[in-house]
């Protein structure tokens, strides 16, 4: 998976369409080691960006020419000198990328009553004070969620519904961890960031999550406050190829605005490359954690805060940077 940012990701977009098409092909033969074959320049730019490890990797290459990255902040409306050194010129690429991404989450709004939120489908009940069937509201949470993310696939046709932050809290937190040939974590906040990220797996990246919901694979939880988690585990794919596997704790809150309306407050997402699993583990994705942990997590939350605890969930959470799952 890509280790850039969206901003990082749309700008990096913008520059490499400065570059001709045969700087484009060799760059993304580099950048792959000519394991993709693209169908085009747009294809080409695509590999580039869900390959590269990080944007300054990406900008010292040199295909990725002093001129062409000068252009590119000029048309952003960043002057500098244009003497500027190269490394001087990635640098202010790299601030500016990271002033578009602080923009961004002042930029996303309250949630308000009449946003489209997630639904559940649940069975009217006679008395209002019946417990909740948090087993089957997390069962049609996860079809609902993986169905609408994976349809945001290209090379699958249309999307089945509209994606967006309206699904979300607009304090939303992300976590992602991945194990590949190295340890690394990212955290993401806001509804607007964490939706265009969790988007471009599918849509950029070309991934396809199959989530294993079965009784190892799907738990469920709630605290007295009311907030539900979901744990799931399942299989990462790319095309015809399985990559490995990947574990999510979806914290859900009620929404106190509508009926039955749900919206996801955090997410803390574990994806291993098949290279790094036990032999075997492939084969039967499971949940690592217990109930019991998943009591423990909003335990402290409730006290703390969830960006404090997200070490509690054990075996989820741990090492530091991004990195890309690999074709196998």
């Amino acid at each position: 998976m890509s280790g850039l940012s969206f901003p990082e990701t749309e700008g990096c977009r913008k520059l490499l369409g400065l570059l001709e098409n045969e700087d484009i092909m060799a760059l993304c033969d580099t950048i792959t080691n000519r394991l993709v074959q693209p169908e085009d320049r747009q294809d080409a730019i695509r590999a580039i960006l869900v390959y590269s490890q990080s944007v300054e990797e990406l900008l010292k290459r040199k295909k990725v020419h002093r001129d062409v990255i000068f252009k590119y902040l000029a048309s952003q409306g960043v002057i500098i000198p244009p003497a500027t050194e190269k490394h001087n010129l990635i640098q202010h690429a790299k601030d500016y990328w990271k002033k578009q991404l602080h923009l961004k989450l002042k930029e996303t709004p309250e949630p308000v009553k009449t946003s489209e939120n997630i639904r559940f489908s649940q069975q009217e009940k006679e008395d209002k004070t019946e417990k909740v069937d948090f087993r089957r509201l997390g069962e049609e949470f996860c079809h609902w969620f993986f169905e609408l993310l994976n349809s945001q696939n290209p090379f699958l046709g249309p999307p089945r519904d509209e994606w967006g932050p309206q699904h979300f809290w607009h304090d939303v937190k992300l976590r992602f961890y991945y194990k590949t040939s190295e340890q690394n974590v990212i955290d993401y906040q806001g509804a607007e960031i964490v939706s265009l990220r969790l988007l471009s797996l599918v849509k950029e990246e070309h991934l396809f999550l199959s989530p294993n919901l079965d009784s190892r694979g799907l738990k469920c939880t709630s605290s007295p406050h009311g907030l539900v988690m979901v744990g799931v585990a399942g299989t990462v794919h790319r095309g015809t190829t399985c990559l490995g596997i990947f574990e999510q704790i979806f914290g859900l809150i009620r929404c106190p605005f509508v009926e039955n309306t749900w919206k996801i407050k955090f997410i803390n997402m574990k994806i291993i490359g098949e290279a790094s699993l036990t032999p075997g583990t492939l084969m039967k994705p499971a949940i690592t954690f217990e109930p019991s942990d998943l009591e423990a997590f909003y335990n402290v939350i409730t006290f703390c805060g969830t960006s404090e605890v997200l070490h509690n969930v054990r075996q989820v959470n741990s090492g530091t940077g991004d990195q890309a799952l690999r074709r196998k």
